[in-house]
């Protein structure tokens, strides 16, 4: 499991709940200042997760302002860049004389070397985020500044992308290895890279292996999200996302595999998990198969036999037959 940090409010006496959050928030590489009308019987709940160079953290709390001042700047700035998204709940966020209110699905992007304020209202707020060092993004310096205090949209296209990221790890850190989290920090850090990079219309200042990796990631997400279209083929990736075939070809050469290959892997274990599924043993085989991608009956068999050892009758079978058991 990666490695976190997690706090929780309910886990202490109600009269130290409020102070253990100050002093959570005061021990962060850019400490705030927290102030709540909430502070008799304070709710909160926070995941910490260091990935690389970058935190990812997921946050819960009731209504509350947290401030970073020019005093906390003086006494420590990790000289970072935070971009966090309301999940849930209600806020809104001031830096240099001006205000925004959240807007759920929205980023809102801080500098830890400018002081700024976040509140949430009185419904708890849920917020999850990144906190990622300025030096780690390879950018000209000063260039990605003109994307602080912007809301950027993350339900589609990178900011999608990075909010999807962000929730998934935060969600559940049992999946990983303490080894995966610089490669997760890697793939994050390209993302945020290129969440600047869209948002100040600068993708070629983007490093060539972070454009490469971040585009690889929107090419899997169009696969993932369009995996039961039966004409998904290569050729209708590289049209959708405007790339000539060959170069599509070179992006997954480097995953020793190809576009192709990658599609079927996809159709084939989707396959398999509703052959798996209880719900719907009552769907033939080959409806299945077809849902997936294989109109025939013979190929899917055999592509079934090959990735998975046995056929898929079998397959099915003999899962019928542990969850009896199981039952039992």
């Amino acid at each position: 499991m990666l490695t976190q940090t997690v706090f929780r409010s309910e886990d202490l006496p109600v009269a130290d709940r409020f102070d253990a959050w100050c002093e959570i928030m005061g021990r962060v590489p850019a400490p705030m200042k927290v102030t709540s009308e909430f502070a008799a019987d304070f709710q909160a709940c926070l995941r910490c997760i260091p990935l690389g160079k970058a935190n990812v953290y997921l946050m819960t709390f009731q209504q509350a302002t947290l401030c970073r001042t020019p005093r906390l700047i003086r006494q420590a700035d990790p000289e970072a860049y935070n971009l966090s998204v309301l999940l849930s709940g209600e806020g809104g966020t001031a830096w240099d004389g001006h205000e925004a209110a959240y807007r759920p699905l929205d980023f809102h992007i801080a500098s830890t070397s400018l002081p700024f304020e976040v509140w949430s209202a009185r419904p708890p707020a849920t917020i999850v985020g990144v906190e990622i060092p300025r030096a780690a993004l390879s950018f000209p310096c000063g260039r990605a500044d003109p994307a602080i205090g912007r809301l950027v949209s993350g339900r589609e296209g990178v900011g999608a992308l990075l909010r999807q990221f962000l929730t998934h790890v935060s969600a559940d850190a049992c999946p990983y290895r303490p080894d995966d989290a610089p490669r997760l920090g890697t793939v994050l850090t390209d993302l945020v890279a290129a969440l600047f990079a869209h948002t100040l219309s600068a993708e070629p200042l983007l490093p060539p292996e972070a454009h490469r990796h971040t585009l690889l990631l929107r090419i899997k997400s169009f696969i993932h999200h369009n995996l039961a279209e039966h004409d998904l083929t290569p050729s209708r990736v590289a049209a959708a996302l405007n790339l000539s075939r060959g170069y599509l070809h070179r992006l997954f050469q480097q995953e020793g595999i190809t576009a192709a290959v990658y599609i079927r892997r996809l159709r084939m274990e989707a396959a398999r998990r509703d052959l798996a599924d209880p719900a719907q043993h009552g769907i033939p085989i080959h409806a299945i198969a077809a849902r997936w991608g294989y109109p025939r009956a013979a190929d899917f068999t055999r592509a079934f036999r090959d990735t998975y050892g046995m056929p898929p009758v079998e397959y099915r079978r003999d899962g019928v037959r542990r969850q009896a058991a199981d039952a039992r």
